[in-house]
């Protein structure tokens, strides 16, 4: 799973799941870095995982601060690039933009990595996006 760093997001609460039972990376944004992608491949080749799913979520901090795109301290705004297509290829929604976030990163990453895109065209990968919803609990798949 790639989900964000937010701490509202545990994904292991949210899926009812315990520890041991999801290989998950985290962070802000859900953007994808060698570093990330080299974590989830890891997850593919070595561990077998047989889904991927992409998370966004609803009350984006990253979402928001790339929106609004003002200068920040420290290493902040090198999120801001990794964030500028979802926010350019959407309607000016927060919610709009943190799902389309989830969708482009999950076609990214399902082209990006040799090793993602290999198991994938054998059937043996999938890779989703999905939305979760802060204040009801609920998680959508997207299309």
């Amino acid at each position: 799973m790639l989900a964000c760093a937010d701490s509202r997001v545990p994904v292991e609460i949210v899926f009812d799941q315990t520890i041991g039972h999801l290989f998950v990376t985290r962070v802000a944004g859900n953007i994808i870095t060698p570093e990330i992608l080299g974590s989830l491949e890891y997850g593919v080749a070595v561990l077998g995982t047989k889904v991927i799913l992409v998370l966004g979520h609803s009350n984006s901090v990253a979402v928001k601060a790339a929106v609004a795109g003002k200068a920040v301290p420290g290493q902040i705004s090198s999120l801001y690039a990794h964030l500028q297509p979802d926010v350019d290829e959407t309607d000016p929604d927060y919610k709009a933009i943190a799902k389309a976030n989830a969708k482009i990163r999950a076609k990214l990453l399902s082209q990006a990595s040799t090793v993602v895109s290999e198991k994938i065209k054998k059937g043996q990968l999938k890779v989703v996006a999905g939305y979760y919803d802060i204040g009801s609990g609920v998680v959508t798949l997207l299309s």
